[in-house]
């Protein structure tokens, strides 16, 4: 896995592996073919892994799998976190087909300002962004393991020249570890006119938003797109974007606005659909190119700012008119937000069970962070408790729930029935609401391990309860709002230190807004 030498097309010095190819539009086309092909699924799946890898090494998904012949995908281990996943996908599909890779350490933004990338990195030079080595422990840590773009005519001025090596490069699974421990979620909300950055956004339209763009969302998600599903007479048009969460876990949901949060705020940064900066190898070195060149190169052209003059209104109408060209059915068109929501909640089973195994596993409690950091931070808590997905959650329940509303208030972007008023179909849609919300159901394991069945009605009854329902040291029944003394909850054993029940009180309003506190 080791390259002898560089070589290839726009050869780089101590490039990491060999550059035998350029970004153009023919790679980023093949790109979004690999990736789409990767997480392939029927539509009305849910399909989830546990791992990054368990989907690479997978030949029926992974048409690169061992592609260079050398075996290379036997021993890979992938668990990016979201920040992580895109890098990773990347990395993997760049160090496959022998083409340039580069990536930034930022900071996460602060004091009403977007992050900021002052330093960048290439195959060349990427062991410089190592962390230093952690200091001596009692026991020995095992080493973790575990890889884009483009070519252009614009003139490229020449880079500090990458610095002399003494041993052989990276292999690509350390490159990896040194992407994981340098990228966050700050990486994808610089601001959008910044050239310093590893994205830039894209114009809103279906030409544009194509697997492997991604999304950062003001409040530190992201999102890499993997498959656009086209309008048709018996549904709305569909995207659907796979992230990774910091158990390891990968999952594909729809776009809506439960997942994909959106708001303008330059505190938060750069939020929406952007994609990866394109690098060129000119003079031996590695480069980005800046926004304006990428606005008049032919193989991209597709830097804007559109983005940038969007309200949060605004945004959904455009995707919405994005997804589906014509007017939806409106009866149709809440049913599938009503699937998303119960997506949603299906997830967070998954990672409530992550948080009751960690539980078992007896290796104590997780430490919870103070202030804002409770959505952002490390160890335990950032594994297994849910404050983000919590607060996203909280979100979709006022989409649906308001969803008969929104089509009162925009029904020219809706199929109306031609004999019934405004006033008649919303009420039709709450009648439709009410039933589903009542026969949609789902199932999490107690503490003990046995199963209890809760619908979506009970979800959204729930919701106040689910305003302090994040914390992996309380028991999952109270993580699902269980009443107290009730039978679902005769299972509950655990909870939550005092002190840490005092700070979530104290945080429970920003979960009751609706907000997400930007950092300090």
């Amino acid at each position: 896995m080791r390259p002898d030498k560089p070589g290839g097309p726009g050869s780089a010095a101590g490039s990491t592996w060999p550059l035998r190819n350029t970004w153009n539009r023919a790679s980023e086309n093949l790109f979004s073919a690999w990736i789409e092909k990767l997480f392939d699924d029927p539509l009305d799946a849910e399909p989830s892994w546990p791992a990054l890898h368990e989907v690479v090494r997978d030949p029926s998904r992974n048409f690169l799998f061992n592609h260079l012949g050398l075996n290379e995908d036997a021993k890979i281990y992938l668990r990016p976190d979201c920040a992580d996943l895109p890098y990773t996908l990347r990395a993997y599909f760049a160090y496959k087909m022998g083409l340039p890779y580069g990536f930034s350490k930022c900071s996460r933004g602060g004091g009403g300002k977007a992050p900021t990338c002052p330093q960048w990195f290439s195959l060349q030079n990427a062991e410089e962004a190592k962390p230093p080595p952690p200091p001596p422990v009692a026991a020995p840590i095992p080493p973790a393991v575990s890889g884009y773009f483009g070519v252009s005519s614009a003139p490229a001025p020449l880079a500090p020249p990458a610095p002399k090596r003494t041993g052989p490069a990276l292999s690509f699974t350390e490159l990896v570890q040194i992407v994981w421990d340098s990228v966050h979620s700050g990486s994808g909300r610089t601001a959008l006119a910044d050239n310093n950055t590893d994205y830039y956004p894209v114009p809103l339209s279906a030409d544009t938003l194509r697997p492997g763009i991604v999304y950062a969302d003001p409040y530190g998600h992201i999102l890499m797109i993997v498959r656009r599903v086209a309008q048709t007479e018996d549904a709305a048009g569909i995207i659907l974007a796979v992230d990774g969460q910091p158990d390891g876990t990968v999952a594909r949901k729809r776009f809506w606005r439960g997942n994909f949060l959106f708001a303008q705020d330059p505190a938060l940064g750069g939020p929406g659909f952007k994609r990866f900066r394109p690098v060129v190898v000119a003079n031996g070195a590695m480069r980005r190119l800046i926004n304006a060149e990428i606005a008049k190169n032919p193989q991209y052209a597709d830097f804007s700012l559109d983005q940038s003059q969007l309200g949060i209104e605004d945004f959904y109408d455009r995707m919405d008119d994005v997804m589906s060209p014509s007017p939806l059915d409106p009866t149709r068109a809440l049913k599938e937000a009503i699937t998303s929501l119960e997506e949603q909640v299906k997830v967070r089973v998954t990672s409530v069970e992550n948080g009751r195994k960690f539980q078992n596993s007896k290796r104590g409690e997780a430490t919870m962070p103070d202030g804002a950091a409770i959505f952002e931070t490390s160890g335990a808590w950032e594994d297994f408790s849910t404050p983000s997905r919590d607060l996203r959650l909280l979100i979709a329940i006022d989409v649906v729930l308001g969803f008969p509303d929104r089509v009162a208030r925009r029904p020219e972007r809706y199929a109306m029935p031609r004999d019934k008023s405004v006033a008649e179909v919303k009420a039709e849609l709450q009648r439709v609401l009410a039933s589903e919300l009542a026969t949609r159901k789902f199932s999490y394991p107690r503490s003990d391990g046995s199963a209890w069945t809760l619908t979506l009605r009970d979800v959204i009854d729930r919701a106040v309860a689910l305003e302090m329902a994040y914390n992996p040291n309380d028991c999952v029944e109270l993580r699902w709002g269980a009443l107290a003394k009730s039978d679902e909850a005769s299972t509950c054993k655990r909870y939550a230190p005092a002190a840490q029940r005092e700070k979530m009180s104290k945080y429970r309003a920003w979960f009751h807004e609706r907000r997400r506190p930007p950092r300090a």
